[in-house]
C-alpha cells in the first residue's frame, strides 16, 4: 500500500517512522524545506520537496497513492491561510484527478470549538472559533470534507495540545513557573501524547475512518492543575493566577473523546505523563 504524508514536522515525521516499519506500506514524505531531505530519507522510501499550494507538485506526490496524511503547521513567515487553507484547496483539486487515493486523514485542532465557557463539547457541537487562525482551521476542515465521495473517505482528527518526546510537559510549563498568569487557570487543557496521535492515525487508516473525531486524553485536567502538578514534581515555583484580566486562551471547552473510543481506539496514555 502506498501512503503519502504532506507535512513532516513533529507529528508527520513520527507517523513516517511508524509507517516505514510496516513492511506492507511504502511511504512518501514531503517537506517545504530542502535541507530536511536527508533527515526524512531515513524515515521514508521517497522524499519530495513541495509547497502545499503547488497543485502540480502535489499531483506528482499523490500519483498512485492509496492514502494521504495531511499534517501541516505554520513556520517562519508562513501564514495560516497559506499553510492550511491554500494547501487544502490545492489538495482537493488534485484529489479529484487522483482516483487511486481512497482516504485522506487530516490533523486539525480542538481550537476550532472556540469559546464554549468550559462546557463539554463533542463532534456534533457547532464550532465557534474566536481568532482568525481558528476560523481558517475551521474553513480548512470544510474544504477537505467537501471532497468526500463514494470513493474517497475524509477523516479529520481534532487534536488537543500536543506533547511527547522533546516536547515534555515540563518544557512547556516551566516557562510559567513563578509567574502570575491572566485568568483563573480553570480552563480545560485537553492534551494528547504524540504516541496516541501516531497510533490513532494508524487506527484511522486501518479502519478507514470517515468524518470528524476528537483526539484528547481522558484526564480532563485544567491548565492550573497541570501547571501545579508539573511545578510540584519538578520542584519549580508555582504559578499564580490573576482573574481580573481575562485569559488570552483562544478556546475554552472540555473536549469529549467518547466517539473515537466507541469506534474501538484504546489510548496508550489515557492519563497525562508528567515525568
Amino acid at each position: 500500500m502506498n501512503v503519502a504524508i504532506i507535512g513532516c514536522g513533529y507529528v508527520g515525521s513520527a507517523v513516517a517512522r511508524h509507517w516505514q516499519q510496516k513492511m506492507t506500506l511504502v511511504v512518501t514524505a514531503t517537506t517545504t524545506t530542502p535541507e530536511r531531505v536527508p533527515e526524512l530519507q531515513s524515515l521514508a522510501q521517497r522524499v519530495v520537496t513541495v509547497q502545499g499550494s503547488d497543485s502540480e507538485g502535489l499531483k506528482s506526490v499523490l500519483k498512485n497513492q492509496d492514502a494521504v496524511l495531511l499534517s501541516v503547521a505554520t513556520k517562519g513567515s508562513g501564514t495560516y491561510e497559506e499553510t492550511y487553507l491554500q494547501t487544502a484547496q490545492a489538495l482537493v483539486s488534485v484529489l479529484k484527478q487522483t482516483p487511486s487515493v481512497q482516504q485522506l486523514i487530516y490533523t486539525s485542532s480542538c481550537s476550532v470549538y472556540g469559546e464554549q465557557h468550559g462546557a463539554l463539547v463533542d463532534e456534533e457541537t457547532p464550532v465557534a472559533p474566536t481568532t482568525p487562525s481558528g476560523t481558517i482551521l475551521s474553513e480548512t476542515e470544510q474544504v477537505l470534507l467537501s471532497a468526500s465521495s463514494e470513493n474517497l473517505r475524509i477523516c479529520i482528527l481534532r487534536l488537543g495540545g500536543i506533547y511527547g518526546p522533546r516536547r515534555e510537559l515540563v518544557k512547556i510549563y516551566q516557562r510559567l513557573a513563578g509567574t502570575t498568569r491572566p485568568g483563573s487557570g480553570n480552563e480545560p487543557a485537553n492534551w494528547i501524547h504524540l504516541d496516541d496521535i501516531v497510533a490513532a492515525i494508524e487506527f484511522a487508516r486501518r479502519h478507514r475512518f470517515q468524518g470528524i473525531y476528537n483526539l484528547v486524553d481522558d484526564d480532563n485536567l485544567t491548565n492550573g492543575e497541570i501547571a501545579n502538578r508539573v511545578c510540584e514534581i519538578h520542584n519549580l515555583p508555582k504559578v499564580t493566577w490573576d482573574s481580573s484580566p481575562s485569559s488570552k486562551r483562544s478556546y475554552n471547552a472540555k473536549v469529549s473523546n467518547k466517539k473515537i473510543k466507541e469506534a474501538g481506539y484504546k489510548f496508550i496514555h489515557p492519563q497525562m505523563l508528567f515525568s
